[in-house]
């Protein structure tokens, strides 16, 4: 049990292959994350100028819109390359931003080496509960095939050198 009596709500854990090496797998996550990223899963959608993660401890998730418009929407917990990756989930159900992290779930990326010159990648999302009452929904959301299932899919296909 969580405070105020609230159930911890099972983790999404979601795997994917890639046909790149360990390093180059957790580059093309972290630092091409634009690349891969489907637009529609923005709150820019079309008008979109950039979407990326931070690149280490503390730095922000971000998108840029245009004219100015930034929306933060995760922060860097971990950042351990080419192993790992680890940042607060600040959007909630509905896509609503959320600003403070005790109040966010997270989202932990692993990369291993599977075979030679493929990566194995482990997605966690966990904590739903942070979400309050919404928080199983919103977790069955994003276990859907329109949500980490999809994503996974999408940076599989993607990456390359």
């Amino acid at each position: 049990m969580t405070k105020m009596n609230q159930c911890v709500i099972e983790p999404i854990v979601q795997l994917t292959f890639v046909q790149l090496p360990q390093a180059k797998t957790f580059n093309y996550f972290t630092n091409r994350f634009w690349d891969w990223w489907p637009r529609d899963y923005t709150f820019s959608k079309g008008v979109l100028d950039r979407i990326c993660l931070g690149s280490g401890v503390g730095e922000w998730c971000f998108e840029q819109g245009p004219h100015g418009f930034r929306c933060d929407w995760g922060r860097i917990l971990e950042w351990n390359p080419p192993r790992l990756v680890s940042f607060t989930w600040q959007i909630g159900p509905r896509s609503v931003l959320q600003p403070d992290p005790s109040l966010c779930s997270e989202v932990s990326v692993e990369f291993a080496e599977a075979t030679a010159g493929a990566s194995c990648v482990t997605l966690t999302h966990k904590h739903f509960e942070r979400h309050g009452v919404d928080g199983a929904g919103y977790r069955a959301e994003m276990a859907s095939e329109y949500g980490w299932p999809l994503l996974l899919k999408i940076f599989s296909a993607a990456a390359h050198d």
